[in-house]
């Protein structure tokens, strides 16, 4: 088997395939424990506590999701995201408990619930993907290549056989899995580290995969702002969860900070243009500092004590809720082929995503497609010549401010358009998904469109190579 990225959802699915006794090839971009996930500050939403049930966390996930959400993926995420939990701990990630030596779970926006799970408070990312990195360091049918990326996807009879690397090499694999991390890099303002930039989403659409709803793009209310070497920095939701609160630049609070982060982003995005300014105030004085330690030690860092001042914040690009087609099992459009993590789209989000389900989505769905792999068939007939390698596309600066201003929190037709002619295809594809949904729904706010069109509920911007994007039902 063969898994390009070695994230959460990467390492995870490698790890699944090896304790099969399937021989693993994981391709990591950068060494170990340096992904996106690793800087993952949310925790993994699962329904562990005895006042909550998978049945609430569908509900409440559903509810985030302004009517997108695929109920299938919902209910294949709750029912089995206790169950990834538990395994994270027998491979010894430990994860926080309170007094009573039982796990302390957290609230976060958008949950009727405390079902969020956390490693080192708001270091989950950093403490589950050491582990899980040391586990697979040590597995001795996993073959690690590092730094190495994938070039191309290779096909044969329009079946995947493999991948090319940027360097030529073509390595041949029963299943390959897409593990490549989102594409929220691409805007000018982001929390995600620079190669966030949809590389797997081009990759697989250049080979014939079918993409959805790139226009559903998250962005984080409480992103750090106006601070040199912090821009962007994410202060995660479980401080607002544990009391902080946001004020604007009269100091009164103008919005419910635990709303679904659509509602949030939008609030604090309106304030700053009433108000004329380029930020609004997070007040976390009231927080027990040593709950959230790499938050408050960054911010000591550039020079605010969270514990007297209060921290301008302000929206960032922080998760794209599209990507490559995947089923319940993660299997994409093209047979032998997987996606999983931010990388792919179930359907689970919807149109905004429920805080911290993207943690447990990686394990939850890095086991099911490392499984459907296994059952993948070794093709007997010799595959055609691999492809050569292609240059991996990086945006221009330009392409990163003609995102933010165009395909932002707030977006007409014209921007839209405007993003028609961008030389980046993967800004292109967003466009395009984005003026087929002629509403506002979740992360998508249309000013020309600004209502919920019902007519949209559950349909998704399907891409399928140039072809114009339709909006196809799932169930």
């Amino acid at each position: 088997m063969l898994v390009i990225g070695a994230g959460g959802a990467g390492l995870y699915a490698a790890l699944t395939a090896a304790r099969e006794g399937a021989s693993v090839i994981l391709v990591a971009a950068t060494p170990l424990a340096e992904t996106a996930s690793y800087w993952a500050q949310g925790g993994l939403a699962a329904a562990l506590a005895a006042d909550d049930s998978p049945d609430i966390h569908r509900a409440d996930t559903e509810a985030a999701g302004r009517g997108a959400v695929r109920r299938s993926a919902a209910n294949v995420l709750v029912r089995e995201a206790p169950h990834a939990v538990d395994d994270l701990e027998r491979l010894g990630v430990r994860f926080d408990a309170d007094r009573r030596g039982r796990m302390a779970l957290s609230l976060e926006g958008g949950h009727t619930r405390r079902r969020v799970a956390h490693a080192g408070g708001s270091a989950t990312g950093r403490r589950v993907v050491r582990q899980l990195s040391a586990v697979v360091a040590e597995d001795p049918r996993i073959t690690i290549l590092e730094p190495a990326r994938a070039a191309a996807i290779w096909t044969s009879d329009g079946r995947c056989v493999g991948a090319v690397l940027e360097d030529g090499r073509a390595i041949q694999a029963r299943a390959t899995i897409l593990s490549t991390g989102g594409a929220a890099a691409m805007w000018a303002r982001t929390t995600n580290p620079p190669g966030s930039l949809g590389i797997g989403m081009l990759l697989a659409h250049a080979a014939g995969a079918a993409l959805a709803d790139l226009e559903f793009v998250q962005f984080h209310p409480t992103a750090v702002t106006g601070i040199p070497g912090r821009e962007g920095f994410l202060v995660t939701e479980a401080i607002r969860g544990e009391g902080a609160t946001l004020h604007d630049a009269t100091g009164e609070r103008f919005v419910e900070e635990l709303a679904p982060r659509d509602e949030v982003s939008r609030a604090v995005h309106a304030k700053m243009r009433e108000q004329g300014t380029a930020s609004v105030e997070l007040d976390m004085r009231s927080v027990d500092m040593a709950k959230f330690p790499n938050v408050v030690g960054a911010l000591r860092e550039s020079g605010l004590d969270p514990a007297t001042t209060r921290i301008p914040v302000a929206p960032a690009a922080h998760y794209v809720m599209g990507g490559i087609v995947a089923d319940l099992d993660g299997a994409t459009t093209i047979p032998g082929l997987y996606a999983v993590g931010e990388s792919s789209c179930t359907g689970l989000h919807g149109a905004n995503r429920l805080a911290s389900n993207s943690l447990s989505e990686c394990f939850v769905w890095g086991r099911r497609a490392a499984l459907a792999g296994l059952k993948e068939v070794q093709p007997t007939a010799v595959p055609s010549a691999p492809p050569a390698a292609a240059p991996i596309l990086r945006p221009s600066r330009a392409t990163q401010e003609a995102l933010w201003v165009d395909a932002g929190i707030e977006r007409t037709r014209e921007g839209l358009e405007r993003l028609l002619d961008d030389p980046h295809p993967l800004a292109r594809l967003v466009a395009r998904c984005a003026l087929l949904r002629e509403e506002t729904r979740g992360s998508h706010r249309r000013r020309d469109f600004p209502e919920l069109d019902p007519a949209l509920d559950g349909r998704h911007a399907i891409v399928r190579g140039e072809l114009d994007p339709v909006a196809e039902p799932w169930s």
